[in-house]
Formats: structure tokens, C-alpha cells, sequence
């Protein structure tokens, strides 16, 4: 485990060495959704390591004790592009491959991207308006209010959040971990407040990516709509693959780790 700082704010890191300190092809920042955490990761993690990358997998801002902000404006895309930039910077650095926002926003430090189930922030939105997918997302807007969901998702120990994750194809055991930080509505606060953060969020635009991107859907997905998984190519300007995996739900790290795993280390070793 290792600490970095993103004044104010620490996070903790599970970072994991291969062949020497840099790793002789690169860096790799793993970054995880709501619920999850850094641990979503454990089972891709070993094949990067031992392919000779350097894994980095932060728990988020909300996530880890050090680094839960109030503020929902704490949130934003952009407060997330700086506490990666000052992971990297700290980590010692200057290009990694990584995710969407920071790919758009700052694609001199990116080599390349990969996506697994969120799509570009633009596809998503695109979808929200011409297809399901807002039926889809109507959790987010239910996130917008104050505590009513801290309470909701904590019922019964929190047994209520992970019979939702277990319902939308999640293993139990990780489904178990997840769900407890919803036993203190304190704890879970942090993590809601990405959604909260959106409609700041929506005020920085991502743009496309020039950066060589690989964005990977499970078909049995229920929060992200095929509509918009398919749109994120229109928000690529560099090599673009969009990969299918057949039967697989949102949970692709968790569920499908050894084909993420593959799918990755083709993905980065094609990179120039």
C-alpha cells in the first residue's frame, strides 16, 4: 500500500511493481465506478504486473478516509483529472495509459485509453436524449437529493445496495464488500457525491480523444445502453476499437477479468 497527496487530499494506492521501478512497458492507473473501489481490480491486476507494467489502482476522492471532501463541486471531472495527474506526478511519470475525461482534456500525458462499460461522457448524454438510456440512468437523478439515498442504499446494514448489485449481475462475495460502506450514510456520502457532481461535471466537456482507445461492453449491461456504447466512436479521432463481450454485465473487471486482462495487454502493447 502506498499514500499519495493531492493537497488536501491522500489516497491510498494498491501499487503493484513489475520488472524494475517504472516497469519496462509503462504505467497503467486503474480507475473504478460507484461502488466499487481499488479492489475491483485485483483479479486484472496480476496478468498486467507480470507482462512488465506498473499498476496503480487509486481508491477515488470519497472513497479513501483521507480524501472525502463535502462539497459536491469536489467531484467534478476535472478534480478528478488532477488527482490522476498528481498520482502520475508523484508516481514519478509523464505518460500512462488511462481513461476518458483525462484522455480529452490532457492527451500529452495519456499513451493510451481503455474503457470498460462507462462510456464518453458526450455518447452517454447523446443516448440520455435519443434512446433508453435514461430509463436507464434514472438512478442518477435520484442521487441528486440530499441524504435520501445514503439512507435508502444503508437499509438494513446495508443489505439493501448489495441485493441491488447482485441483481444487476455482481458476484456476492465483491457485492458484500462494496455494500459495506453503505452501512455509515457518513462513509457513502463521498462516493454519491459523483453524482451529484454531474451537473458541474456536464460544464467541462471532455472532447474527442486522440489518444489510441479500446472501449469494452458487456451485452447484458443494465445501466449503460447499447446506444451508447456504440455512439463512442463518433468521440474518437485516434485508432478506435469497440469491443463486445457477449453475456457479460457492467461488472466486467469482477466478472470477465481474464478476458479484460487480455484484452489490455493487447490493447497497450499495440500502442506506439
Amino acid at each position: 500500500m502506498e499514500r499519495f497527496t493531492n493537497a488536501p487530499f491522500s489516497f491510498e494506492v494498491t501499487d503493484t511493481a513489475a520488472a524494475g521501478p517504472g516497469g519496462p512497458e509503462g504505467v497503467v492507473i486503474f480507475l473504478h465506478g460507484f461502488p466499487q473501489d481499488r479492489h475491483c481490480w485485483d483479479r486484472v491486476t496480476p496478468a498486467l504486473a507480470g507482462g512488465g507494467y506498473r499498476v496503480l489502482a487509486p481508491d477515488l476522492r470519497g472513497y479513501s478516509p483521507g480524501a472525502r471532501p463535502a462539497a459536491r463541486s469536489a467531484y467534478r471531472n476535472s478534480q478528478l483529472a488532477a488527482d490522476v495527474l498528481a498520482l502520475a506526478d508523484a508516481a514519478g511519470t509523464e505518460r500512462f495509459h488511462l481513461a476518458w475525461y483525462v484522455a480529452g482534456r490532457h492527451p500529452e500525458r495519456v499513451r493510451s485509453l481503455a474503457a470498460l462499460s462507462v462510456p464518453h461522457p458526450q455518447a452517454f448524454a447523446h443516448a440520455m436524449i435519443t434512446g433508453s438510456q435514461a430509463a436507464r440512468s434514472w438512478y442518477m437523478a435520484a442521487c441528486q437529493l440530499p441524504w435520501l439515498p445514503e439512507r435508502v442504499l444503508g437499509r438494513r446494514g446495508g443489505q439493501a445496495l448489495r441485493d441491488l448489485l447482485v441483481r444487476a449481475g455482481l458476484d456476492p462475495a465483491s457485492a458484500d464488500r462494496y455494500a459495506a460502506r453503505a452501512r455509515d450514510p457518513a462513509v457513502l456520502r463521498g462516493p454519491l457525491n459523483w453524482y451529484r457532481a454531474m451537473p458541474f461535471s456536464l460544464r467541462e466537456p471532455a472532447g474527442p480523444v486522440r489518444v489510441p482507445t479500446l472501449f469494452a461492453w458487456g451485452n447484458r449491461d443494465r445501466f449503460v445502453s447499447r446506444a451508447a456504447a456504440e455512439l463512442c466512436g463518433r468521440y474518437v479521432t485516434g485508432p478506435y476499437r469497440f469491443t463486445e463481450l457477449d453475456g457479460a454485465s457492467h461488472w466486467l473487471p469482477e466478472q470477465a477479468a481474464d478476458q479484460v486482462a487480455a484484452l489490455l495487454a493487447e490493447h497497450f502493447a499495440a500502442t506506439p
